[in-house]
């Protein structure tokens, strides 16, 4: 069964988190019955599929690695770089197959090792060993690292969350905010609902679906300009309301998991939109791609150039996220067209510090600036789309489908 994808899900999520509730109001984590209620649900969501077996052994594969690098880097105090890089790139090994199959065999996508969410728990294992690197990570307690890395309300498609914040919400008390935390959560879940089973299906049945088909059959700027701005809010409506359901679960459970989007509509330029769309994400790529490659090249003085180490940092960084959507020339191409408006940004404000232009702060020009940064946001979300691709498939004669986030 497919998380938060029927009604009967929610019947059963209620049920089971009622224990939990009680617990929590009398002091309790009752961590037991915690750990009973993520088997339970992973268990319902995987069983009877080989993907149970993959996420198993997923799990064993990268605990072996992180618990030798541990061992590595904090019992021996070895730090060789290319230890560390034979042990990242095993960890990320599993996910790069899984990436790969549907372009090596499009007639057998799936890969052996796939299962739902294995991007999302793959970036949690990276994260700690980056950070075992780094020496913020002094050890890798199993019963911490397991709840971590298999809980449940995140192991499908986030919010991705860093180890040691978890774990000190695992060491710590109860919240005394926990009353709010269970209201906060509860109303997230019916914001859930309304973003993703209302407005998102609403724009996928009416709008997207025929809208999309008459874009491909009958191209036309109109035609393709409403399927842009339709397939962007879709995109948001569905995937934001998933993510609200995630961290209504997780409130009412009393962990204040990190949030996906912080109103990405009212962006004033592109670095403002990615500090506010799918934040997890465009964070862990902020912290863990661009800004390490950056720090090296500085640390190496390969460069002075700050504009060049920059821009180098923004083409690594959504250059991997487009990868990490799939080798399709689509979402490479996504990655990269946000890495060029984020260089683009970078330019214009070192331009008007350069030439000392003093542009006026008021509403008029913050709605234009939202305006332009808002229609290059959706005029990538076309290109993420695979559009052109559609339009192609559908002069071929072939059914195809919009890709998901």
């Amino acid at each position: 069964m497919q998380p938060y994808s029927s009604p009967f899900y929610f019947v059963y999520l209620g049920i089971a988190l009622i224990p939990i509730i009680i617990a929590h109001a009398y002091g309790k984590k009752a961590m037991w019955y915690q750990i009973i209620f993520t088997i339970a649900f992973l268990w319902l969501t995987f069983a009877g599929t080989v993907t149970l077996w993959a996420l198993i052994g997923f799990g064993i594969y990268e605990t072996i690695l992180i618990k030798i690098y541990e061992f590595y880097r904090i019992k021996l105090k070895k730090n060789t770089f290319l230890i560390f890089l034979i042990i990242l790139l095993l960890s990320i090994l599993p996910l790069f197959i899984v990436k790969l199959t549907p372009v090596i065999n499009p007639v057998h996508p799936q890969s052996i090792f796939g299962f739902l969410g294995i991007s999302y728990v793959t970036f949690k294992t990276v994260s700690i060993i980056l950070e075992i690197r780094d020496g913020l990570i002094k050890d890798v307690p199993l019963k911490e690292y397991f709840y971590f890395l298999y809980f449940f309300p995140t192991i499908s498609s986030g919010p991705i969350d860093r180890f040691r914040r978890f774990r000190k919400e695992l060491q710590n008390p109860i919240p005394e905010n926990y009353s709010e935390m269970v209201g906060k959560g509860i109303f997230y879940i019916f914001q859930g609902f309304l973003y993703k089973y209302i407005i998102g299906y609403l724009i996928d049945t009416y709008i997207l679906h025929d809208i999309s088909i008459q874009a491909a059959l009958h191209p036309s700027f109109c035609s393709m300009l409403v399927s842009m701005y339709s397939y962007g809010l879709y995109l948001f409506f569905d995937f934001a309301g998933y993510s609200l359901f995630v961290i209504g679960i997780s409130s009412i459970m009393g962990y204040d998991i990190p949030h996906n989007f912080n109103k990405p509509f009212i962006s004033k330029n592109i670095k403002d939109f990615w500090n506010r769309w799918h934040m997890s994400l465009s964070f862990w790529f902020r912290d863990f791609v661009a800004m390490r490659l950056m720090k090296t090249i500085m640390e190496k003085r390969w460069t002075k150039n700050m504009a060049l180490i920059a821009n180098l940092g923004y083409m690594a960084s959504m250059g991997l996220m487009g990868f990490w959507h799939g080798f399709t020339w689509f979402y490479i191409v996504y990655g990269f067209y946000h890495a060029f408006l984020l260089m683009g940004y970078d330019t214009w404000l070192r331009l008007k510090k350069k030439r000392k232009w003093k542009i006026p702060s008021n509403r008029w020009t913050s709605a234009v600036s939202i305006f332009i940064t808002i229609n290059l946001v959706f005029a990538g979300f076309l290109i993420f789309s695979g559009i052109p691709n559609i339009a192609i498939m559908y002069k071929l004669h072939l059914k195809v489908a919009l890709p998901n986030f």
